[in-house]
């Protein structure tokens, strides 16, 4: 039997199927899972089943495993408030692999930002519902005992966009290695580790969060960072000034719901891994594969050489970030 068959057997035996003709219709833009659209008899759902290597050009590879974190942080960011993630349906054995409820007429908040549709309200709502998971798991022995993840942490963030960067950078390697050895000895509250636009939908009721496979008791500045560093990048891109004012929409919604912790500090670690984050989405295993032009690139990334040297706590990084060229 193929591991499509044992993923259309584990449907049926959870019952989300029947016994006629199953199609598993692939659906893209992942790197890191095979995903598929089912239609049942209850509706549509989605499949996913996690990748042992990374659909990218360096060699990347993840444990398996991490399809567990992701289903515990949906429902718990569920069980914060049910509108910020797709219910889980059932959990399927074959390559950690599950099933969610498929969203209808909700569009991926990245293919808004790259058509011009730039809703500063929804950004607003982002950095709230990033910090309310924060907020609700912050110093909780409960969540850090939900996530022992620090290995595939490592994995999945630590070494693609910090050490792979700093490995590979002299200069900067210091800076770099020190940044890491902070995020990662930081256990303060529940990270989702993948909060970019490709992994938000546009939901009726505010933003749907997706793609929570990294999901790790952490550092919660590094959702921040990690959202923040994909709108200054298509600022650039696009050289869209409302890209920015997003970002600081998301930064300063997100600052308002700080409770567990100075507001101060956080966000100048947040400033400090943003920088290291807009080098390594150019240079680190996983860069932007959009920002193609050469140029583009030296600018990200003088800006961001420059910030790691000189570190600015977020909100004044995000106001003093160049879009343009000249």
């Amino acid at each position: 039997m193929t591991a499509d068959a044992d993923i259309v057997a584990e449907l049926r035996a959870a019952r989300l199927v029947g016994e006629g003709d199953v199609v598993l219709e692939p659906l893209t833009g992942g790197v890191s899972c095979d995903v598929w659209k089912v239609e049942t008899p209850l509706g549509p759902i989605v499949v996913k089943r996690p990748l042992p290597r990374l659909r990218v050009a360096a060699e990347w590879l993840a444990p398996v495993e991490r399809g567990v974190s992701e289903v515990r942080w949906l429902r718990r960011a569920r069980g914060v408030d049910p509108r910020l993630a797709p219910e889980v349906l059932a959990e399927l054995p074959t390559g950690h692999a599950f099933a969610m409820r498929f969203l209808p007429g909700c569009p991926v908040w990245k293919d808004e930002l790259m058509a011009g549709r730039v809703d500063i309200d929804f950004a607003t709502q982002v950095g709230q519902g990033i910090a309310a998971v924060h907020a609700a798991t912050a110093h909780s022995e409960t969540d850090r005992a939900a996530f022992p993840n620090d290995e595939m942490f490592r994995a999945l963030r630590v070494d693609p966009f910090l050490l792979y960067v700093a490995r590979h950078d002299a200069v900067l390697a210091s800076a770099l290695i020190a940044l890491a050895d902070d995020l990662v000895s930081r256990k303060i509250a529940l990270v989702h580790g993948d909060v970019s636009p490709k992994n938000i939908l546009v939901g009726p009721d505010g933003p749907v969060f997706l793609d929570a496979e990294c999901a790790a008791y952490g550092d919660p500045a590094f959702d921040l960072s990690f959202c923040t560093t994909h709108l200054l990048i298509k600022a650039v891109w696009l050289d869209d000034a409302r890209l920015t004012q997003a970002a600081t929409a998301l930064v300063d919604a997100y600052r308002a719901g700080i409770d567990w912790e100075d507001a101060g500090g956080l966000l100048l670690r947040a400033g400090k891994l943003t920088a290291a984050l807009l080098l390594a989405r150019v240079e680190g295993k996983s860069p932007a594969p959009y920002l193609t032009d050469p140029e583009h690139k030296r600018f990200v990334c003088d800006q961001a050489r420059e910030l790691i040297l000189a570190s600015q706590p977020l909100d004044a990084l995000v106001t003093n970030w160049k879009r343009t060229l000249t």
